[in-house]
């Protein structure tokens, strides 16, 4: 049977995404200073790198969202995220809907869709209602659970790193985690630009391992981005 264009170009995202990640147990994610960002506080679209743990880049993170959503939604915002591989080629898309941000409401909670390539979802990270811990459900793309994540009870990083456990469905098992890592009492004060560690076990499907980086990002804007003059949030909400 003959392929076509597209589905040799989905085949071929596909491979380069299976090689990149199936020997890799860990990957770093470093957010750019935008200086724009600094020196006005006007909320310019995020860039990351995602790098492997010899500190090699594998891929470019790019935010894809208007100027009025930014400053206007702040950390809250929908967003697409779109991750280029060093060939220049869109591997993986991100997109996080406009949700409820309070912990008052246990309905609409925060989630993000990942899809690798883009325009098939491989999972989904869903937020789970809970009155003092964030937490989260991994769900594989027919939105069957898969694993859990869970935060402190306090999320700040002051003078520390802040780890979120990445769990088994009956939170009895450790399985990783995801670390916001303290870079500095001075870029912390005065930038947004964090920097997080993913830790999983080298075994677990490639899928699910680009999940872990959706859940990386969505747990950034929930508890580590801040606009303009507000502050970063500690605290669950």
């Amino acid at each position: 049977m003959l392929l076509t264009r597209k589905q040799t170009c989905q085949l071929g995202i596909l491979l380069s995404i299976h090689r990149q990640h199936s020997k890799i147990d860990q990957i770093l994610i470093h957010q750019q200073i935008e200086l724009l960002e600094v020196l006005t506080g006007f909320e310019t679209n995020n860039k990351y790198e995602i790098k492997n743990s010899f500190g090699q880049r594998v891929y470019f993170a790019a935010e894809d969202t208007d100027c009025c959503t930014r400053n206007c939604c702040g950390p809250s915002r929908p967003f697409t995220l779109r991750i280029i591989d060093n060939m220049g080629r869109e591997v993986i898309t991100l997109e996080r809907p406009l949700r409820c941000n309070s912990c008052c409401c246990p309905c609409c909670l925060q989630e993000i869709e990942i899809q690798a390539p883009p325009g098939v979802p491989v999972g989904y990270v869903i937020q789970t209602w809970h009155p003092c811990l964030p937490k989260f459900t991994i769900q594989n793309e027919r939105r069957e659970d898969v694993l859990k994540i869970s935060g402190p009870c306090v999320v700040c990083s002051c003078c520390g790193d802040v780890d979120f456990e990445i769990k088994s469905l009956d939170e009895q098992c450790v399985v990783g985690k995801i670390s916001k890592h303290w870079t500095g009492i001075l870029k912390e004060a005065f930038t947004d630009a964090d920097n997080f560690g993913i830790q999983f076990p080298l075994d677990l499907d490639v899928k699910m391992k680009a999940v872990m980086m959706g859940a990386c990002f969505l747990i950034d804007f929930m508890f580590f981005e801040s606009t303009g003059s507000q502050e970063q949030k500690s605290g669950v909400w």
